[in-house]
């Protein structure tokens, strides 16, 4: 007997119809849909009653919905009596054909309940700024991975804050101020930013003392993935002030801006997590520490609280509770050390 064929895509509606017109393709599905689940409970339970139990429903809805079942399909499903209810030929003809659709319907939503609920497994996309994503992110990641071995990771490294749409990320990791409603921002820590110089540049140029003797030194600044020079930020009796210093060398990574300092080729403004490792072990010195802005943040964001797999809420435990960890030991470096004025 030749394969039943589909109907092509062009045979359903690819449009939502007027209003006043029926749209017989949403019409049947919508009778259908109920009809065969209460169908298959009865076929399945060889009762209309234990059927409507089954299904937390009452025994006259599953008998409504078989009827309009019937009636739309135009054949009896079931031979029915006063003692017993037995499905007809066509009846089990149908239930062959639609059993292993249920089934894969079924499957796919213990795969969810188990994505959830289950060990934590799956792919997970993450995207963070270079600096950050090199010096906190990608070195605790290899620890999750041991620790969680069903997910699969994938870190992307840009300025550019992640379209959790287009770019199809899980969670990301943010700098500064948060300012977009619409994604939910978990605070990891404080983001400082720090004014260094190396030694070397120090016994040659000296250290600028106030914002305003910046215009003096030789000064590093950093271009963003807009285009845009970052001003450098400061608080002077009181209040926030950016400054825009010319600069001798710009570079739009920060890595390479930090390897410029220690060189000795300037100054530059940075985050106290780049920068504390080498401040602590004084291949840098730190200046302008009176007028340091106010805090921002290093957020970790992602888009709903709601219906997190489990591979998204341990991720997020996970590098909360570690990245916290690593604040603390950069913290107690930081507050052993004095400017140098």
């Amino acid at each position: 007997m030749d394969s039943p064929t589909r109907a092509p895509i062009s045979a359903f509606p690819s449009r939502c119809p007027a209003a006043g017109t029926d749209d017989p393709f949403a019409s049947r599905f919508a009778t259908g849909y109920a009809g065969v689940v209460s169908f298959l409970a009865v076929a399945s339970e060889g009762s209309f009653a234990r059927a409507g139990d089954r299904l937390g429903i009452g025994r006259s809805s599953v008998s409504r919905n078989v009827q309009k079942l019937e009636a739309q399909l135009d054949t009896r499903l079931f031979l029915r009596t006063t003692r017993s209810t037995s499905l007809t030929r066509e009846g089990e003809l149908f239930y062959e054909n639609c059993q292993p659709g249920m089934e894969r319907i079924a499957q796919a939503l213990e795969d969810m309940r188990e994505l959830r609920n289950g060990p934590p497994r799956g792919y997970l996309r993450i995207g963070s700024t270079p600096g950050f994503g090199r010096k906190i992110v990608a070195p605790l990641l290899r620890a999750f991975h041991t620790q969680y071995p069903g997910i699969v990771l994938e870190l992307l490294l840009n300025d550019r804050p992640a379209d959790f749409t287009a770019d199809r990320v899980d969670v990301s990791f943010r700098d500064g101020r948060m300012e977009d409603s619409g994604i939910v921002a978990r605070q990891l820590l404080p983001m400082q930013m720090i004014v260094c110089a190396s030694p070397a540049y120090a016994r040659i140029h000296g250290l600028p003392r106030h914002v305003d003797e910046l215009a003096d030194h030789r000064c590093i600044n950093f271009r963003t993935a807009s285009g845009r020079v970052r001003a450098w930020e400061f608080k002077v009796d009181g209040l926030a002030q950016r400054r825009q210093p010319a600069a001798l060398h710009t570079f739009n990574d920060a890595d390479l801006i930090l390897q410029a300092v220690l060189d000795g080729l300037g100054i530059a403004q940075l985050p106290a997590y780049q920068v504390c490792d080498v401040l602590g072990s004084g291949q840098l010195l730190r200046c302008l520490a009176q007028h340091a802005p106010e805090d921002g943040g290093h957020y970790l964001c992602y888009l709903s609280r709601k219906h997190l797999p489990a591979r998204i809420r341990v991720f997020i435990d996970y590098m909360t509770e570690h990245t916290r960890a690593l604040d603390l030991q950069c913290m107690t470096t930081m507050t052993t050390l004095s400017a140098v004025e």
